[in-house]
C-alpha cells in the first residue's frame, strides 16, 4: 500500500527565501530521520512564506502506511514556526 500526502504550510516568520529554507530544511531532515517516509518540497520554491510538501509511505498494509504518515504529519504540524493550510491524501 502506498499513501501519498500533500501538505501546504504558511511560514509567517520568514522574511526571505533563506529564512524559509532554514526552517524547511530542518523539518525535512528531522522528518526523514524520525519516520519511514519520503518527503520533498514540491511547490512554492520561490515564495518566501509558503511551501507545499509531499510525503509518501510504502508498506505491506494500509494501516501501517497510514500510521507512519499520520505520525510524520503530527510532527510537522507541531512546529510553531509555521501553520498548516491544507492536506490532501491519496491511496495507491
Amino acid at each position: 500500500m502506498i499513501v501519498y500526502v500533500e501538505v501546504e504550510f504558511m511560514i509567517p516568520t520568514a522574511h526571505s527565501l533563506k529564512e524559509k529554507r532554514a526552517v524547511l530544511q530542518r523539518m525535512i531532515t528531522r522528518t526523514k530521520q524520525k519516520f519511514n517516509v519520503s518527503i520533498a518540497e514540491i511547490d512554492h520554491q520561490d515564495v518566501w512564506q509558503r511551501t507545499r510538501l509531499a510525503l509518501v509511505s510504502v508498506s505491506s498494509s494500509k494501516a501501517s502506511a497510514e500510521r507512519e504518515i499520520n505520525h510524520a504529519l503530527h510532527f510537522l504540524q507541531s512546529n510553531p514556526a509555521w501553520e498548516q493550510l491544507e492536506v490532501w491524501r491519496d491511496y495507491l
